[in-house]
């Protein structure tokens, strides 16, 4: 009987793990400022149940501005102007575009800053990963731009001039 109790109680307890979201994996980024700019700010990305959900806090920016925001296809800050980081990462050879229809795995919403140029978003990306795989999003650079994005200019989404690079590692 005791055996059997304990049975039930650990296929109730595990059956709960299943619906309840956990971490998969865990990346932070440290954006720092291009050549000539202050913007600087950090992002996190939590993987659970197959999507990233990313939170930016990002200063520095013109006040009231909007900027494009993307994670790029390599992990390198060293060019002052943030070009070492290469185009948009897109493991599935789609075109650039918003989140909701066809766009790049590094095609992420706009970062719209304050009356102070502080950007604080939270969002939802689905298409990438945290954990290992080609889709994995660690070793990647993460952008912020001058420029809005319009999300039509193919590849760039006509974002402009990088302002803050960082390299997004696991955590």
């Amino acid at each position: 009987m005791r055996q059997a109790l304990a049975v039930a109680l650990a296929a109730a307890a595990l059956g709960g793990c299943a619906t309840t979201p956990v971490a998969s994996g865990v990346a932070k980024a440290t954006l720092e400022p291009t050549r000539g700019n202050i913007a600087a700010g950090s992002a996190t990305f939590t993987e659970r149940g197959g999507k990233v959900y990313v939170e930016a806090d990002v200063r520095g920016l013109a006040p009231g501005s909007e900027h494009g925001f993307h994670i790029h296809e390599k992990g390198d800050c060293s060019a002052g102007d943030g070009l070492s980081a290469g185009g948009h990462f897109n493991p599935d050879g789609k075109p650039h575009g918003p989140q909701g229809a066809p766009h790049h795995g590094g095609d992420m919403p706009s970062l719209k800053a304050d009356a102070s140029g502080q950007a604080k978003a939270s969002f939802v990306l689905e298409g990438v990963t945290v954990t290992a795989g080609p889709a994995s999003i660690v070793g990647r650079g993460l952008i912020v731009h001058k420029d809005p994005d319009d999300y039509r200019t193919q590849p760039t989404g006509n974002a402009g001039a990088r302002v803050a690079c960082a390299v997004i590692q696991a955590s």
